[in-house]
């Protein structure tokens, strides 16, 4: 039996940062964002509200959606780069909080791809039986490492967090196939240098969009699919041309694309998981679809899936 996703959490914090806020506090314009980025607007957590608790909101839901309990999960994988502190990682102090005794816990530092490099390493422990239920998370405070003041990515990064639990699903269903990747040559184009996230954009940008339509091609082709059976691409909500590339070489209409940036911005891990979740509830992704979700990241890392939706 194939691992997958059998509950799904998200957490967005309360205070919205709007285009219009951006325009006091930077060089820029409403129209200038939307039109280059497709962001609208992006979720900033309070200053004492930590990673740790964003992941603690999403991972609540998210087993309560799967109809288990704390106790049941052997794993906890939580995929970030800004965690509370150094050490003890979020996957530690998640475990505590959520009560989940019997589980072990690690951080995964993959930026943007993490949540996809979360999923994939759950999914052997799953297959291989070694644990029943594996928790996945996907949070970033990734207002603490932005420099309001660089309006290159000021406009760019939110806060939030997605939870799933991955566990075996019916004959068919979950994971069907998967690629991960890196090219640590390119990590200079993407990085927290000092106390601030600093990027080259144009580097960024011709490789991620080589790369997400590469990959997602590369995914529905090693499960066996074609890009006509494709019901929905979830890519990681970077930039509104970077995903409208992706979904241009699959050849797919807008609507069979998730779009959630303009909502939220710029994620990291969060992303991927908070659109999942949002078309789930709007009836977009439904049992039995295929679906394909693909992010990339600093490091430079990339990772792509393709799933049959459902338990």
């Amino acid at each position: 039996m194939n691992a997958g996703i059998i509950g799904l959490g998200t957490y967005a914090p309360e205070q919205v940062l709007t285009n219009e806020d951006l325009e006091k506090k930077v060089d820029t314009s409403d129209e200038w964002i939307r039109t280059r980025t497709g962001i609208e607007e992006r979720r900033i957590a309070r200053p004492e509200e930590d990673t740790s608790d964003m992941a603690l909101a999403a991972a609540k839901e998210a087993i309560k959606d799967a109809g288990i309990s704390a106790d049941q999960i052997g794993l906890i994988l939580v995929a970030t780069v800004t965690p509370d502190r150094p050490f003890p990682s979020v996957a530690t102090i998640l475990q505590d909080k959520l009560g989940a005794t019997n589980a072990a816990a690690m951080d995964i530092s993959a930026a943007c791809a993490g949540f996809m490099y979360g999923l994939v390493t759950a999914k052997q422990f799953v297959e291989s039986n070694a644990y029943s239920h594996v928790l996945v998370v996907g949070v970033e405070k990734l207002s603490k490492v932005t420099n309001w003041e660089d309006r290159n990515t000021a406009v760019l990064f939110g806060d939030g967090a997605g939870a799933a639990i991955v566990s075996k699903v019916s004959e068919g269903r979950g994971i069907l196939s998967f690629e991960l990747g890196a090219n640590g040559s390119g990590g200079k184009y993407l990085l927290q240098d000092g106390s601030y996230i600093t990027m080259n954009g144009r580097e960024v940008f011709k490789f991620a969009v080589r790369q997400m339509g590469e990959s997602a091609v590369n995914v529905i082709e090693k499960a066996g699919l074609s890009k006509e059976d494709i019901d929905m691409l979830i890519p990681h909500q970077a930039n509104i041309r970077i995903m409208d590339a992706s979904r241009e070489r699959l050849a797919l209409p807008v609507e069979k694309m998730s779009k959630t940036i303009h909502k939220y911005g710029n994620t990291s891990s969060a992303s991927i998981p908070l659109s999942l979740k949002e078309e789930v509830i709007n009836g977009k992704v439904k049992d039995d679809d295929i679906i394909v979700m693909v992010g990339f990241g600093g490091g430079l890392t990339w990772g792509a899936i393709t799933l049959k939706w459902g338990k």
